[in-house]
């Protein structure tokens, strides 16, 4: 009964493993990148719902100058824009065929406006001469009279403002003449729709905070539209942080097998091809425990609607790598407690990345150290009875001391002197080291990110940034004077980097300087509904002022932003201003992530080391694995300074990482039992080995932030098998006391 009950558990476990497997699901947006807590997070959150989320830009370009704003191609332009904004999830579109059309329609309504006033006055003329018993010449002539004046003033104006004759997208030279200069360039108000004189552009603002699938899904029908729109176009490039996101979705779908995969064969062939154990048969319940324990971690995601970002690209191979050491130390017999006190303190090292503020490193950190957790306990249940005790290989746990005579007190001042020196240049130069945390540099190799970088070439701009405005009414004279001193003042002092997209001041420029209340009024009422919205909330309590800004250096762009911030006029009473944008949350995120470089560091440090001072019976052990972290550390970040590596979220914080393979190793290296000191230090050389070979395994990644940071990594396991060695060195195992040792059968039994 009671074996018939252990099944049904396990199938129950296995179909609820298979279920939550089922339902794991990725996340490559923007939000898995940065920090839902910071205050400009949460501006730019409040931006995508009142006026749609980053933009995905369709970029269409012809052979010819001026060939899609023809009669033809304008109109076929205006009827995908028009297409485009009935999407689901699109939140406003604007491009040059709705633009256009605006202008258009505000020309002709000024025409029937004029010509309203003008028959007016024809026809009082003409009731007050045929009152005074006028004759119908008289009439007439008296009519012709009242509108000669209005024809002198407007008409004039009217060839002048209409050159080119009737304002309506049928006629190219409205067009020609509204949208380019005399050197036959984009009017620089027009430049966000038509960069070029053979380019336009059609912006696309989803709904805010669109999860990986429906932003795959929005692309996909963008892309769809556009085919069907059957534009005679040179080249089209659909482009933007979303299509990014969605190429990026794709790549992790396709390297997730893939890298697991190779880590696995790699793995395989470390525990398969190197001696550690006698018996093949036993050698891959290491890898047995480890892919059920990642499987169980993968599930638990699943089963909470945790979506999976960027980090478990790197997730799989390390957890199997550095996972799978564990149990493989319970199969070769070591001491049960200081494998479970090891591990748990990696797990603690892993966990401490959880203070990130990035949120893919914080999934990244937790998800790693739930794996190593449960690789444990299965690896505890498997490594029960995997060999059978022999009375003559039992071995006893009295500790042995190291057979290698001491080093002189001369030498080991020497060797530590040289160790604490090197790693005290890599801590030094922690805040020194560049730090790349743009997701766009984080995304590099998505080949979306390709038409990205030319459509920047083009457009003069990859994202945006937006000064958000809040208040109780931002349409009032007094707010829409601020905005135009505070446009006035970003184009002067930053429009080298900065150029104008969309805003209030632009849309109502032609209200002219200072208007009333009444005035501004009736200009939004002029605007369509889609543009007005695109700047402007329905509820007028929230505008914005966009502007371009290039891919670059984050650390350029945070000090770009602090600048502009300082350099805004003070807000009239009731009305806030922040910053907002990728753009502004990514400087952010660079200045948390920065700003936290030795906190990073030492919390992995720290959290792993009061596990061992916890769990170890003797304080020597959990010291050489606190110093063992600190040295492999610092030397790994020696390292990068003069190799001129720059650190990501992930690298940066190295000491969590290297926490676990410097503590595993000394602490197992430093415990060794009489008997099979060469076994504990072979089973360690082959756990290194797994672990390195876990990282390489990511440098068959095609994201070069992913290619990185496994060689970075691999490198660490090497540095922290010397840090374990020069510990080992520098702190040797004291000699045991001499002690009454009870007879063979009593001792306790640990199967080699």
């Amino acid at each position: 009964m009671r074996p018939l009950l252990g099944l049904g558990a396990l199938a129950a476990a296995a179909v609820m493993v298979v279920v939550g497997l089922s339902n794991v699901r990725t996340d490559t947006t923007t939000a898995s990148f940065l920090s839902l807590d910071d205050p400009s997070q949460k501006a730019s959150l409040f931006a995508a719902r009142s006026f749609g989320g980053d933009p995905v830009v369709v970029l269409a370009e012809s052979s010819k100058p001026e060939a899609l704003l023809g009669r033809a191609e304008i109109t076929k332009l205006a009827g995908l824009e028009g297409r485009l904004s009935a999407l689901p999830d699109v939140a406003v579109v604007y491009g040059p065929g709705t633009v256009l059309n605006q202008v258009a329609a505000q020309a002709q309504n000024l025409l029937a406006t004029i010509s309203g006033r003008r028959d007016a006055i024809r026809e009082v003329a003409a009731a007050r001469a045929r009152k005074a018993g006028k004759s119908k010449t008289e009439v007439a002539r008296a009519s012709d009279a009242a509108s000669k004046t209005f024809d002198t003033r407007y008409g004039s104006l009217l060839v002048k403002g209409l050159p080119a004759g009737l304002p309506t997208l049928r006629n190219p030279a409205f067009t020609r003449a509204v949208v380019f200069d005399k050197n036959g360039q984009p009017r620089q108000q027009w430049r966000f729709v038509v960069p070029r004189p053979n380019a336009v552009s059609i912006v696309v603002r989803p709904r805010e905070q669109l999860d990986q699938a429906a932003t795959e899904r929005l692309v996909t029908r963008i892309e769809t539209a556009v085919e069907a729109a059957d534009l005679k176009t040179s080249k089209v490039t659909v482009t933007g942080m979303p299509v990014v996101a969605a190429g990026l979705g794709g790549v992790l779908r396709h390297e997730i097998p893939l890298l697991g995969g190779v880590a696995l064969v790699l793995i395989v062939g470390c525990y398969l091809l190197l001696p550690w154990v006698t018996r093949r048969r036993t050698r891959l319940l290491p890898l047995v425990a480890t892919l059920g324990a990642t499987a169980v971690t993968l599930a638990a995601f699943g089963w909470l609607d945790h979506p999976l970002s960027l980090g478990v690209v790197a997730f799989l191979p390390i957890v199997l790598g550095t996972g799978s050491d564990f149990p493989a130390y319970l199969v070769r017999g070591a001491d049960r407690r200081r494998v479970v006190v090891t591990a748990l303190a990696a797990a603690a090292g892993f966990a401490s990345l959880a203070i990130s503020p990035i949120p893919f490193v914080r999934d990244f950190g937790l998800a790693l150290a739930a794996g190593v957790v449960l690789a444990v306990l299965f690896g505890l249940v498997l490594s029960r009875g995997a060999y059978a005790p022999d009375r003559a290989a039992t071995i006893d746990l009295v500790p042995e001391p190291d057979p290698r005579p001491p080093l002189s007190r001369r030498s080991r001042f020497g060797l530590l002197g040289v160790a604490t020196v090197v790693a005290l240049v890599g801590w030094i130069a922690l805040p020194h080291l560049d730090i790349s945390a743009e997701p766009e540099k984080l995304a590099q190799g998505v080949p979306a990110l390709t038409d990205a970088e030319y459509a920047e070439e083009v457009l003069g701009a990859a994202g945006e940034v937006q000064i958000l405005v809040r208040g109780d009414d931002v349409t009032t004279p007094q707010a829409l004077a601020w905005m135009s001193r505070a446009q006035a003042v970003t184009l002067r002092e930053f429009g080298d980097r900065l150029h104008p997209v969309a805003s209030p001041p632009t849309l109502l420029a032609f209200l002219g300087r200072d208007p009333t209340g009444a005035q501004v009024e009736a200009g939004l009422a002029q605007l369509p509904h889609y543009l007005r919205t695109s700047v402007i909330r329905d509820d007028d309590r929230a505008a914005v002022l966009g502007f371009g800004i290039e891919f670059g250096d984050v650390g350029a762009q945070q000090r770009l932003m602090a600048d502009l911030r300082g350099a805004l006029p003070p807000p009239p009473r009731g009305i806030t201003v922040d910053l907002a944008g990728l753009p502004v949350v990514t400087a952010t995120t660079y200045e948390l992530v920065s700003k936290g470089r030795y906190l990073d560091g030492l919390v992995g440090i720290t959290a792993a080391g009061l596990v061992l001072l916890v769990g170890l019976r003797r304080r020597s052990d959990a010291l050489r694995g606190i110093m063992a972290a600190a040295l492999a550390t610092g030397w790994a970040l020696a390292g990068a300074w003069v190799l001129g590596v720059s650190l990501t979220p992930l690298t940066a914080a190295l000491g969590s990482l290297a926490t676990a393979t410097a503590c595993e190793f000394s602490v197992l290296l430093g415990g060794r039992h009489r008997g099979h000191a060469a076994r504990v230090r072979r089973s360690v050389l082959v756990a290194a080995a797994a672990a390195t070979s876990g990282y390489l395994a990511l440098t068959f990644s095609g994201l070069a932030v992913i290619r990185s940071f496994g060689i970075f990594l691999a490198a660490t396991v090497l540095l922290s098998l010397l840090a374990a060695q020069v510990v080992r060195l520098l702190l040797p195992v004291r000699p045991p006391v001499a002690i009454d040792v009870a007879p063979v059968e009593s001792r306790t039994k640990v199967p080699v």
